[in-house]
């Protein structure tokens, strides 16, 4: 469960390293907890550097510190009961950064996933993860 000023890992090649949660989106039923496919605005603590040489090619790095942004969570240490039965948990807590038009904000995804992310409509996301758990 992922609630405020929780940190969690960005996993994609956008720039960020660590961001925090400062608000977890359209979740009335949990009462501002976020898990596995919730959408939530985060900051970033803690980015790549910059160098004048990234600045012109094409991987530039897109994110600052400081930047507000919102993210979507792809895997909690708080345990997650599946509908067959099983229990998965992770050792970290990570997010993929979005745009404004809730695309994936990185081209690449440098982690494993939860597989909940296809049931909650974040197929792009399974789709270019290296492994799905």
């Amino acid at each position: 469960m992922i609630g405020l000023k929780s940190t969690l890992n960005c996993i994609d090649n956008s720039g960020a390293l660590i961001v925090e949660c400062v608000n977890v989106l359209k979740n009335k039923v949990t009462n501002g907890w976020g898990s596995v496919g919730d959408e939530i605005v985060c900051v970033v603590q803690r980015a790549r550097p910059i160098s004048a040489a990234t600045q012109a090619s094409v991987n530039a790095v897109k994110v600052r510190r400081g930047d507000v942004r919102r993210a979507v969570i792809v895997r909690t240490r708080k345990a997650v009961r599946r509908p067959d039965g099983s229990v998965i948990r992770f050792d970290d807590n990570a997010a993929v950064l979005l745009n404004n038009k809730r695309e994936m904000l990185g081209t690449r995804i440098g982690g494993l996933v939860s597989a909940d992310l296809r049931l909650k409509g974040w197929g792009k996301i399974v789709s270019l993860a290296p492994k799905v758990v």
